[in-house]
């Protein structure tokens, strides 16, 4: 196969989003007055939904983060509560995506933690997780929830392993153990039927994990991988790292085989991490750099070239990490496809910016808004575990969508006992939990 180089200069062809352009909220919709973390771990300490913002902060004895409700924008107070239940730097937070006000977070404590925030946001401290899950050996750097699969939750610790969570019994119910060093990144195809990490021992991966068997290895030693995306149902995966020559540099590659990339393109000579994010409905990918002032934005197709540069939106204000919105909370009146939380540490700021379509008709453009994955699960973690793939659930953003009715059920917290994943137990030498059982109300769209 032949490795296509290319330049990141623009190839000008016909695109409905050639002119999409980057808007930066007022300074009034922005939040303010906020001690974002000087953590150096690689992640964006940063998530958001339709309802609430979530930031990873400084804070003296233990991990925290601020969850802020969208509306309440302007300056943040100093004593505004936080979620403060960690004994370690929080490293990675992520909403649920079928549950509003249920959020995820990791720790160096070696634990991940579910939370409930209550409607209207925190009005005191909150201590006290919905579930605390234990299982890793040393800290936990990242958590990624299953895209059609509610209560299914994976979380990536530095004792190179992976571990599935069914948070139906808060108990891991799977073990991947192939990495030989800390894994980096982890992204889902479309229905989590794969997974793909990244890891510091240079290989790229592509996983079944439900059985944890590894189906597609790249050695990318002159690619030194960092970050991956699985682009939506093309069958590619996009790569950020850095090239032989210490360039920051993209690649594509073909999901069923890893033997070298489709095409490299060195971006920059820049030092910063980048960060893809991918929107399968516009096929647009977003570059990010990690203290970079600008977001590069290309468009993504499955003939050569494959990659096309569109533009780029700058800022002299470098930014930190980046939350994105999803599609159901965006403005499509303003023809918005994409939003980002820009994390500005220096001015202690989050600074949304819209990326906008321009059109001058005011009606609903159902080009740029095709059926998306809503807020409604496709499968129960039973169902996923059996080894059941479904598509996302489709919703319209023009139709909106209801709330069904409340679910209730039980998860149960135990005292310390083995728990064997693999041959292996899990919770050696991990603190014992202390209380008796958690009720668990949750809303399901």
């Amino acid at each position: 196969m032949t490795v296509t180089k290319m330049s990141w200069r623009p190839q000008y062809r016909s695109s409905k989003f050639r002119n999409v352009y980057g808007k930066v909220a007022n300074r009034e919709h922005c939040f303010d007055g906020i001690p974002i973390t000087k953590n150096v771990h690689d992640n964006h300490f940063c998530a958001v939904n339709a309802r609430f913002l979530a930031i990873v902060t400084e804070s003296a004895g233990g991990g925290s983060f601020l969850v802020i409700p969208l509306e309440q924008t302007g300056r943040i107070e100093p004593n505004y509560p936080k979620v403060c239940g960690h004994q370690g730097n929080v490293l990675d937070i992520k909403w649920n995506p079928f549950i509003d006000n249920i959020i995820a977070s990791c720790s160096e404590d070696t634990s991940v933690r579910i939370w409930e925030i209550p409607e209207g946001g925190l009005k005191r401290n909150m201590t006290e997780a919905l579930l605390e899950l234990h299982g890793h050996s040393r800290r936990v750097g990242l958590v990624e929830w299953h895209p059609t699969t509610n209560n299914i939750l994976f979380s990536a610790g530095y004792d190179y392993k992976v571990l599935i969570w069914n948070l139906d019994v808060g108990e891991p119910v799977k073990m991947i153990d192939c990495h030989t060093d800390v894994i980096l990144c982890m992204s889902f195809n479309t229905d989590g039927s794969l997974l793909t990490t990244t890891c510091k021992d240079k290989k790229l991966r592509v996983i079944e994990p439900r059985s944890g068997r590894v189906l597609q290895e790249a050695n990318c030693k002159n690619h030194r991988v960092n970050r991956v995306v699985f682009l939506g149902n093309m069958k590619r995966l996009l790569t950020t790292g850095v090239s032989r020559w210490n360039t920051r540099q993209i690649a594509l590659w073909d999901q069923e085989d890893l033997s070298m990339p489709l095409i490299e393109e060195e971006i920059d000579g820049l030092s910063g991490l980048l960060f893809p994010f991918y929107d399968a409905d516009t096929h647009m990918l977003y570059l990010a750099g990690k203290g970079d002032g600008n977001i590069r934005y290309y468009e993504i197709s499955t003939e050569k070239p494959y990659l096309s540069y569109l533009m780029e939106f700058r800022s002299p204000a470098p930014q930190k990490g980046l939350g994105v919105m999803p599609k159901h909370g965006l403005d499509v009146s303003a023809c918005e496809v994409f939003r980002f939380y820009k994390l500005v540490t220096l001015k202690g700021l989050i600074e949304p910016i819209s990326m906008i379509v321009p059109r001058r008709s005011d009606s609903y453009q159902e080009d740029i808004y095709p059926m998306t994955p809503g807020t409604e699960p496709a499968l129960t973690p039973d169902e996923w575990l059996g080894g059941i793939n479904r598509d996302p659930v489709l919703m319209s953003l023009k139709e909106g969508y209801k709330k069904s009715s409340k679910v209730v059920f039980k998860a149960p917290i135990r005292e310390k006992k083995s728990v064997v994943v693999n041959g292996i137990d899990l919770l050696e030498n991990v603190p014992p939990r202390t209380e008796n059982e958690f009720l668990w109300v949750l809303w399901l769209s």
